[in-house]
Formats: structure tokens, C-alpha cells, sequence
């Protein structure tokens, strides 16, 4: 099985996240970030991770995590009970198309000649309001829906920001994401939770 991957990505971390609890071994294919015209050439788009594995070629990082779900079900990412499934698919979606609108819009709008102040700062408010959501999720619960799952893997490469830092990554949309989650003591929950995710293995 091999994934192509750069640097510091928050979505390959998922992947190396979401192997690594399933005792999964990864061929790692190291990409320049300039220049990824071998991604882009095995998989018709530039984005990574990309995962390859007996002519089955997997783009997105939810999809991978789902292709090794159906792989490799045991140690499982996604609850087999199907109520308890849907709420992690569900907050999967939400996560992907709600709550990574933000810091995506934040970093576009700074890429701008003249950047509207306001509304990154409208942004960062709705950044940062989402660490309650968290805090209320993590509320007795070692993991975000209780056992580690695909949540966990998704939420922490980006979460992590808030407590955890790495001088080398300098990479614009993670400072973003270390500026507008600032982790106080009224997340001591979340905090927790950082540093437990972070303790497990990886890929």
C-alpha cells in the first residue's frame, strides 16, 4: 500500500492516524509540494494523500480512511451499530464542509491585494466558538464519540493547532489555525484530548 504525501499535511496525518490504529504498514512516497505532476499524473488531480494499493487508486482522506475500513475492518474507525455509524458520518460531513470553511476562507482572503479585516476577524470568531463545540463533545469521553474512530483521525491533524506546535511548519493555513484557536483553561477536555490523539501510533 502506498500513499503519496507532503510535508505537515493536517489530511495525510489522518491517514497515518487512521493506519497506524489498524497495525497497517504504509509505503510513504515523499512529494514536493511544488511540483506534483506524479500525483497529478496517477490520480488526475494535484491533492494528496493519494492512496494506491493492487490497481485501486483512492483520493481524499475520509475516502482513504473508508477504503481501509472496508480493508481492514478489525480494529474498526467506524461503529458497526448503524445509529452510532450515521453520527460519525454526519460529523465527518459537517467537519469537511462547515467547520474547515473558516480557516480555508481566512487563508484565501490574506491571499488577497487588499484583505477585508472584518471578515477574517468574523471568521476567526466562528474558529474559535467551535472550540466549545468540541469541549461539549469531549464532555466524559475519552474520544469524540467515545471509542477512537474516523472523528478522531479527521478532527485532530487540525485541532492539534490549538495546543501543539512544530517551529519547522510554517505553513500558512496552520498558523492560521494556531492564531484563531486559542485553547484556555475552560477547554481542559480538549486539551486532553490533544494530547491522548497525539500519543497514539501512526503509520
Amino acid at each position: 500500500m502506498k500513499v503519496y504525501r507532503i510535508p505537515f499535511s493536517t489530511n495525510v496525518e489522518r491517514v497515518a492516524l487512521g493506519a497506524g490504529h489498524k497495525g497497517l504498514d504504509i509505503d510513504w512516497i515523499e512529494v514536493d509540494p511544488r511540483d506534483r505532476s506524479e500525483v497529478e499524473r496517477v490520480s488526475g488531480q494535484s491533492l494528496v494523500p493519494v492512496l494506491m494499493e493492487d490497481g485501486h487508486v483512492v483520493v481524499d482522506s475520509t475516502e482513504i480512511l473508508r477504503y481501509l475500513e472496508a480493508r481492514t475492518p478489525d480494529p474498526p474507525l467506524f461503529p458497526s451499530e448503524p445509529s452510532r455509524r450515521a453520527a460519525v458520518d454526519i460529523f465527518l460531513d459537517w467537519f469537511n464542509r462547515v467547520w474547515k470553511r473558516p480557516p480555508n476562507e481566512i487563508d484565501a482572503e490574506r491571499g488577497k491585494e487588499a484583505p477585508d479585516q472584518e471578515r477574517i476577524a468574523a471568521l476567526g470568531r466562528e474558529l474559535t466558538a467551535a472550540l466549545d463545540t468540541f469541549e461539549d463533545l469531549l464532555a466524559g469521553r475519552d474520544f469524540l464519540f467515545g471509542q477512537f474512530s474516523a472523528a478522531d483521525c479527521a478532527a485532530f491533524p487540525f485541532l492539534k493547532y490549538a495546543l501543539l506546535s512544530n517551529e519547522r511548519d510554517t505553513e500558512e493555513f496552520h498558523l492560521i489555525l494556531r492564531e484563531f484557536q486559542p485553547l484556555g483553561d475552560e477547554h481542559p477536555s480538549l486539551a486532553a484530548w490533544i494530547r491522548r490523539v497525539d500519543e497514539r501510533p501512526r503509520a
